[in-house]
């Protein structure tokens, strides 16, 4: 299983703001964290990614 935290998260959505970053896993709709350490909360890395390319697809190529 691969866990992610806020800053993984932050690259896989283009190294965008912790700010920004925070705004969207709190949405409703974004995967739930599976736990929250003392170092902040964690996601399931599987379903992370799904979202991602469900919600926020990547630029189109054109040539």
């Amino acid at each position: 299983m691969e866990l992610l935290g806020l800053d993984e998260i932050r690259d896989l959505l283009g190294g965008i703001s912790k700010q920004r970053a925070t705004i969207i896993v709190g949405r409703k709709g974004f995967p739930d964290p599976l736990a929250t350490l003392s170092m902040g909360r964690v996601w399931d890395g599987k379903a992370v990614r799904a979202w991602i390319a469900k919600n926020r697809p990547g630029p189109t190529d054109e040539d």
